[in-house]
């Protein structure tokens, strides 16, 4: 069932648990990703970014499509459909087009302005009944056009934005989008703990979620993180068993060159990629 996000990363903070936020890309991933979720009994956030929406010709149709997929795969797990790294007119597109939650990402503008946007969303998105997911500090890396250079959150900007009564919140604490680099200093928990001793009991959010080390994923999870995006991970995984199919010349036996052969190893790595990653945050179960 389409939901907000809010009650289930309530429920992962007070648990000690993180609800993962997997990006879709097309039909197949959103396929792997639900009977996954629905499988494990995990609640999950289809995350899509404005550049995925539109690869798949707008917002309507990824909402349509989840909607009806949602029905007719007989999914019962909460499903959150969420907007990645919104822009203030994609937000709006996103309300209009029938998403369940937004993020605004703010960041890169001077703060006064990130607050008086996302004010104006909070109101409107809680008016509608969806959630809305803020951010302090950009992400690092590039992702969809949208670049960050890593810088740490204000804890202070971060309770600005908090007070105003987001759902959950963003905080750049050294995390990048793609692939870490081998010198990466790892997650800055002390940036962790300072932003949540500003916002209390608010659920956290941490972008990135690829190629960082279990042990980090679980202190940050320890320190008030409910929310964790995974992307690149899964392209990889879909990308490399795709690639094996074909170097095997699997899609030149009989029909194996039928989309719906061509694309299977690549969803079921999918599958495998976002059960790992359930078990990890430890929201199997917790539906």
């Amino acid at each position: 069932m389409l939901v907000s996000a809010k009650e289930m990363l309530d429920k992962a903070r007070e648990g000690k648990y993180a609800v993962g936020q997997f990006n879709i890309n097309n039909l197949e991933w959103t396929k792997s990703i639900l009977l996954t979720a629905q499988e494990l009994q995990s609640p999950v956030i289809l995350g899509v970014s404005e550049g995925a929406g539109k690869y798949m010709t707008g917002f309507k149709t990824v909402a349509a499509m989840v909607k009806a997929m949602i029905e007719e795969l007989n999914i019962t797990v909460p499903v959150a459909l969420h907007l990645d790294h919104g822009t203030y007119e994609g937000c709006y597109k996103c309300i209009k087009a029938g998403f369940s939650s937004i993020m605004f990402d703010g960041s890169h503008y001077p703060i006064d302005e990130n607050i008086e946007k996302t004010k104006e969303l909070v109101k409107i998105a809680h008016a509608m009944g969806l959630s809305l997911e803020a951010e302090v500090g950009s992400i690092g890396g590039e992702e969809d056009g949208v670049v960050g250079l890593g810088e740490c959150a204000d804890p202070a900007e971060c309770k600005a934005i908090a007070d105003l009564g987001v759902d959950f919140l963003a905080a750049g604490i050294g995390n990048i989008h793609g692939k870490y680099p081998a010198n990466w200093p790892g997650l800055r928990f002390d940036v962790l703990e300072a932003v949540k001793a500003q916002v209390g009991n608010m659920p956290l959010v941490l972008h990135g979620g690829t190629g960082i080390p279990e042990d980090m994923i679980k202190k940050a999870i320890s320190l008030g993180v409910a929310k964790i995006n995974v992307n690149t991970e899964c392209q990889l995984t879909f990308a490399a068993a795709t690639r094996e199919y074909i170097e095997a010349g699997k899609d030149q036996q009989g029909k194996g060159y039928d989309p719906r052969k061509l694309l299977a190893p690549g969803a079921e790595a999918i599958k495998a990629t976002v059960k790992e990653k359930m078990e990890l945050f430890g929201s199997v179960g917790k539906a």
